[in-house]
């Protein structure tokens, strides 16, 4: 989608200047069979590229399709050049903005009005057309299409969106179970199930510094980091692969370990060390270092225990629980 292009071509006039968009991008074929679904054809125009189409979707009827082309503006604000949501407005005058823009129009009335009557009205037959013109998802891998003015928010969430491997030498790309899947295979990274809502219990050993967890109902990557915190205590921590890091955070962890030696000289009840966050997300999660987190678990070395093969390696007892902070899909 090509809106930052948009909003430079408005800021040469008149903000309003491309209200009516050039007839020629819009083709419709009208005489297609019945029984087929509605679609709409969103073509984004790049000077710099030469032009170049999008395919969207828009359901009307379900028993017909109509393939047309669209003019990227008809679908953002010449205002504000974010892509309209409902509810949109028209001026008497056949001008149009978002919602936004409109409370901040004196008045509430539209600025390009010269005689000053242009009130703004909602605009129902574009809310319908916003409501319905759908794209699909870029990233491979993901099937979706998804309603045109919520395109950015699926694509920071969705599960394909492109990680990176950040081992030595390795240029591997791909979406965050692919790279779970890479970890594993190729860098012999461990894998856990983890069940959301619920605890897990593992023995991490502290040579080992990574332990890749992956959500049992979505499939969901997650890595925990273990290193040392100096000579006075191991580091723990974890993180979320997505590809769009910058997006707030969708899961909190609670971790923690119990110093089962101290439980009989306390009646019974064992020490603990406990650290809750919002978890981050990272695009190159292999690259993460659980002490330069922002958050982790400080464990001391008496809260260690002897490894399962008996020999001097430590390992933490580690309690893990991981919940979904928001309610969201991909």
């Amino acid at each position: 989608m090509q809106g930052a292009g948009a909003a430079e071509g408005r800021s040469r006039g008149s903000p309003w200047a491309m209200d009516k968009p050039d007839e020629s991008a819009k083709k419709a074929r009208l005489d297609l069979p019945d029984g087929h679904l509605v679609k709409q054809e969103l073509v984004a125009h790049d000077a710099a590229a030469g032009g170049g189409a999008v395919v969207a979707v828009a359901e009307h009827s379900p028993r017909a399709e109509l393939a047309v082309k669209i003019d990227m503006c008809v679908l953002h604000c010449p205002l504000c050049a974010l892509p309209f949501k409902p509810p949109v407005f028209q001026c008497k005058g056949g001008h149009l903005a978002c919602g936004g823009c409109v409370a901040q129009q004196p008045s509430g009335q539209c600025g390009a009005c010269a005689d000053g009557c242009g009130f703004f009205d909602p605009c129902p037959a574009l809310d319908a057309v916003v409501s319905s013109t759908r794209v699909q998802c870029p990233n491979a891998g993901c099937h979706r299409y998804v309603t045109y003015h919520q395109a950015d928010e699926h694509r920071s969430a969705c599960a394909h969106a492109p990680c990176r491997c950040t081992e030595h030498g390795c240029g591997f790309v791909g979406a965050a179970p692919d790279l779970a899947a890479h970890l594993s295979a190729a860098h012999s990274v461990p894998v856990r199930p983890i069940h959301y809502g619920k605890v897990s219990r593992f023995q991490v050993p502290v040579s080992t510094p990574r332990l890749l967890l992956v959500g049992d109902d979505d499939g969901r990557v997650f890595l925990l980091t273990v290193g040392a915190l100096g000579a006075a205590a191991t580091a723990v921590s974890v993180v979320c692969a997505r590809g769009s890091a910058a997006t707030k955070p969708r899961f909190t962890c609670k971790m923690w370990v119990n110093l089962t030696a101290s439980a009989a000289a306390n009646g019974g009840k064992a020490d603990i060390v406990l650290v809750e966050m919002q978890m981050r997300s990272s695009t190159s999660p292999s690259a993460v270092v659980a002490a330069g987190e922002p958050t982790f678990l400080a464990v001391p070395p008496v809260y260690l225990v002897p490894g399962a093969d008996g020999g001097d390696a430590m390992e933490v007892p580690l309690n893990v629980r991981i919940d979904k902070a928001l309610p969201w899909s991909d």
